[in-house]
């Protein structure tokens, strides 16, 4: 009876030479032919270009080039994920061996002296001139090969293969986003230095103003309540720098662990304060569809959806029997003389193995349903990061647009809130608006400059977010490699 079952299977399988489970096809995604938040910078206006493979060179600070490749050498989460890489490949390996024949030699020597009081060293005894000394003498050469008739052991293959893609590909994206958290820190602390800037400038424009009411007091000019306003303005201005001071010593701290370096290691290549970089204008950004083959993290949940969908037949593959082959070639002697490899010291071993679950279909079953409902919950991850990825793009793209509108516009404020603190002042000294007139005016300015480099900051910030968004800073061949692999 197995044999009438057993044959027709095993038949089957040489002949087919097929893999059992489904195999994979990438899933279709619907997307839009453009970005919607693209008309929008068609309008902006930059200095230069950046192309995507080095974004970071088009907003012309050398010093954020030389931070972001610093970062690119030397970061931690980097060193990590490439350690994760390698552990992918050497599963990989692995596979890739369990497909091929297998070989070990074996050799041993033993020596043995005889009890005479067991039973066996009674019988032994009881014959003249018993050696109670022995010896033997063993080495063999051995293989087996798992005969993959059902294709369980290329779906584990291929799933070790997609997994070892998706470690490649995760690393270039633990790559893109070091180099995209790299360059906001380093924006950010420009524009903390910016504000903190103009909050010092402030600080001295209110001891200016509180040493000429002072003076007026003194000569009878101005009241008192006028002295404890200027005063009041005064310390309300000293209080904001202190907390800049602080956002600003974070952000130099984090981006020192950005480097793989202690806080504070580069804090004095930064401790002149530099302009907010300019964000570049965008050379290219693809359509929505470019994503799909473009952004890394996109193309390792892709690669872990294949993954996954192997495993599906790596589990079916356990409903067929299993073959083994499996052979010996050796030689065997007890006596310590040139005999170990004569004809009669040789011997040999042949084995065919089977290995069926007949009656553990239930529980294959269950292993089945498992992997094809990880295999659905890795499809729907998929998509929903697709969708996510294309919301990243069109929100760092309006937030890019908005942003730099709002430092235009903010930057034609300060300058008419400027000369009106001058002529409120001038006014003041000559008796014609009173103090409260001035302090607003201070106030005023001071508010609309630090909004201005906020806004300055932000947009700089959204170019980071778009670049990072559309997978900039890799080659697109690279891309195009581990996709098709």
């Amino acid at each position: 009876m197995l044999q009438r079952i057993l044959v027709p299977l095993i038949a089957t399988g040489l002949l087919a030479g097929c893999a059992v489970g489904p195999d994979y096809a990438r899933p279709d995604m619907a997307m839009p032919q453009q970005y919607l938040g693209r008309q929008g910078l068609e309008q902006r206006t930059a200095a230069g270009s950046a192309d995507l493979r080095a974004w970071w060179t088009g907003f012309g600070d050398p010093q954020l080039v030389g931070f972001v490749t610093l970062a690119l050498a030397q970061n931690l989460d980097l060193a990590q994920a490439s350690a994760r890489v390698a552990q992918a490949r050497a599963a990989l390996g692995a596979a890739n061996a369990a497909l091929l024949p297998s070989g070990n030699v074996s050799a041993q020597a033993a020596r043995a002296y005889q009890s005479v009081e067991t039973p066996l060293g009674q019988v032994l005894n009881s014959r003249p001139g018993l050696d109670r000394y022995g010896s033997a003498y063993e080495a063999n050469l051995g293989a087996s090969w798992e005969v993959d008739l059902f294709g369980g052991l290329r779906r584990g293959r291929e799933a070790a293969l997609a997994e070892y893609q998706a470690s490649e590909a995760s690393a270039v994206a633990t790559r893109l986003a070091v180099a995209a958290q790299t360059a906001d820190i380093y924006i950010s602390i420009r524009g903390l230095q910016t504000r903190l800037g103009v909050a010092r400038r402030q600080v001295q424009t209110q001891q200016q103003l509180l040493s000429t009411v002072n003076l007026l007091y003194g000569k009878g000019l101005a009241a008192e309540l006028q002295v404890r306003q200027a005063e009041g303005a005064l310390a309300q201005v000293q209080a904001s720098v202190p907390v800049l001071e602080a956002g600003l010593d974070t952000a130099m701290n984090a981006l020192d662990v950005m480097l793989g370096a202690s806080p504070g290691t580069h804090r004095a290549e930064l401790a002149e304060a530099g302009a907010i970089p300019v964000a570049p204008q965008l050379h290219d950004s693809g359509t929505p569809g470019d994503l799909l083959r473009r952004r890394p993290d996109l193309i390792a949940a892709e690669r872990r959806l294949a993954a996954s969908n192997a495993r599906i037949g790596v589990a079916v593959a356990e409903y067929y029997p299993k073959l083994s082959l499996s052979g010996m070639l050796g030689s065997a002697t007890s006596v310590a003389s040139g005999n170990l490899f004569t004809g009669g010291a040789s011997q040999a071993a042949a084995v065919l193995g089977l290995r069926w679950r007949l009656f553990d279909f239930g529980r294959i079953n269950a292993q089945i349903d498992l992997a094809k409902g990880r295999d659905a919950e890795l499809l729907g991850a998929y998509r929903l990061a697709v969708l996510r990825a294309t919301e990243d793009v069109e929100n760092a793209l309006s937030a890019l647009a908005k942003r730099e509108e709002q430092a235009s516009v903010l930057a034609q404020g300060v300058d008419s809130l400027g000369r009106a603190r001058s002529a409120s002042f001038a006014a003041y000294q000559h008796g014609v608006v009173s103090l409260i007139e001035v302090l607003q005016a201070d106030d005023n300015l001071l508010r609309a400059s630090d909004a201005k480099a906020q806004a300055q900051t932000e947009a700089a910030r959204a170019a980071v977010t778009a670049f990072k968004a559309l997978g900039g800073g890799w080659e697109p061949s690279e891309s195009r490699a581990v996709a098709s692999r």
